[in-house]
């Protein structure tokens, strides 16, 4: 069988760096299969981006901006931290250095998807 590569660029530019955060996020739960609702890939976008969600005055701005409760986001943050999605580190619950990106800069994914 021959080797074929499909090759596919997308470009999408935004100036609202929630915005694109939320984009990665999406993305990322997409590929893994991790079925993230749109309030919790809000959550992790929303927490990159301030660096954690355990500062009462972060919590109360994501509660504002998004109409919510602070029970509903304990529940979020015991769930995304069980498949290690947000850490916690110094006693600050954050998202898992690994996937987090700045997001005030250009960001170029590269996704390869292989049929073997």
């Amino acid at each position: 069988m021959e080797n074929i590569i499909i090759l596919q660029k997308w470009q999408k530019k935004q100036d609202n760096e929630y915005v694109l955060a939320e984009k990665y996020y999406t993305l990322l739960s997409a590929m893994n299969s991790l079925q993230l609702t749109e309030r919790e890939i809000q959550l992790v976008a929303f927490t990159a981006i301030k660096g954690n969600i355990s500062n009462a005055n972060v919590r109360t701005e994501f509660i504002n901006k998004h109409d919510t409760s602070s029970p509903t986001i304990n529940n979020m943050i015991s769930k995304l931290k069980k498949i290690n999605i947000f850490i916690k580190e110094n006693g600050k619950v954050k998202v898992n250095p690994r996937i987090v990106l700045d997001f005030k800069k250009n960001i170029t994914i590269n996704i390869s998807l292989q049929h073997v």
